[in-house]
């Protein structure tokens, strides 16, 4: 939608990109989780194995969203650099 010359995101945009933002945060959080298992769980712990799975699946929603995105017209490369 454009506004006085603004490009202004549609709303259904605006909750593609939170998803991805909230996703975002919660891989910082898995990593932050298995660096502390790490430091403190004694060895055989299934713990860290978790926080990795949980991370990696976590990355995989996300790069399946922006490619949806993408295709969908949702997200789209706004680089200044590639309209020169």
């Amino acid at each position: 939608m454009l506004v006085s010359g603004v490009e202004i995101s549609e709303p259904a945009d605006m909750w593609l990109k939170v998803i991805i933002v909230v996703l975002l945060l919660a891989v910082i959080g898995s990593l932050a989780s298995g660096f502390y298992f790490l430091i403190k769980d004694r060895s055989g712990s299934p713990r860290l194995v978790w926080s990795l799975t949980t991370r990696v699946t976590l990355s995989a929603i996300i790069l399946a969203l922006i490619v949806y995105g993408h295709m969908s017209g949702q997200l789209e490369v706004s680089a200044p650099w590639l309209y020169r």
